[in-house]
């Protein structure tokens, strides 16, 4: 019994010091609110130009990023854990509760009302625009905008990166996803079976990355790395009858 009640107390004891230790270095102050609906229906695509979330791993645990954390589309894929500042809003806080969402879109400024007053994204405030049931997580409903706490964190996938091809001849562009780890891209390369030689491609918008070459009736190899600077090759990821449009999964992750 007694052994017992010394770990109930030391659990109190850590949950407790945890609480107050959130506004450490480690941990940001931001807002947040909700877009997208009960079932986050609305969430689906956006600014990063991922198209089904369930199908691209990151479902509806998902927020779309203010201008000063979007960074021109190169947060696409990144992951932040978020919790709601009791201590603020102890009223519409869920307290002990947190959450761990990917960014997968852009919360645009509003210029047309005030930063405090309805202009939640507008430079140069950092602000979560939560897909609804991620929100309802953290906070109730009712509460419409919450402040919050947030920090960077790896991201965990299942299964590998998913490279999805659209374009036309000569124009071939990649959406990534399901990528792991830090989860926000720096670079990439792809290689064609025939061309068999890596070559550079470019970031087109958010997830979207860019090849020029004529590369149809090829197999296509392709090399990532994320902003840490870890890298990860994927070899013939589409056979060489791929075609526009599809969609091919691997077995290589972060």
């Amino acid at each position: 019994m007694e052994k017992f009640i010394m770990k109930a107390f030391i659990l109190i004891v850590v949950l407790f010091t945890t609480e107050l230790g959130v506004a450490s270095a480690a941990w940001l102050q931001a807002h947040a609110t909700f877009y997208g609906g009960p079932h986050a229906s609305g969430t689906m695509g956006g600014a990063c130009g991922y198209g089904n979330l369930y199908i691209d791993g990151y479902g509806i645990r998902t927020a779309a990023l203010s201008t000063v954390l979007f960074n021109d589309g190169k947060a696409c894929g990144g992951c932040y854990t978020i919790f709601c500042n009791a201590k603020k809003a102890p009223q519409w806080c869920l307290r002990g509760t947190s959450i761990t969402i990917t960014a997968t879109n852009f919360c645009p400024p509003n210029y047309a009302l005030p930063n405090d007053n309805g202009g939640w994204c507008n430079p140069p405030r950092p602000h979560f625009d939560m897909s609804q049931p991620a929100f309802e997580t953290i906070a109730k409903y009712k509460a419409g905008i919450v402040p919050i706490f947030y920090r960077k964190v790896m991201c965990k996938r299942n299964g590998g990166i998913r490279f999805t091809i659209h374009g036309k001849n000569y124009f071939e562009l990649v959406v990534i996803s399901n990528v792991g780890g830090v989860g926000e891209i720096s670079r990439v390369w792809i290689k064609a079976s025939k061309i068999n030689q890596w070559e550079s491609m470019t970031r087109n918008w958010g997830a979207n990355w860019q090849s020029l070459k004529y590369l149809n009736g090829q197999s296509l190899s392709f090399k990532v790395q994320l902003v840490n600077g870890e890298t990860r090759t994927a070899y013939n990821v589409a056979p060489s009858n791929w075609r526009f449009g599809q969609s091919f999964r691997t077995n290589v992750q972060f």
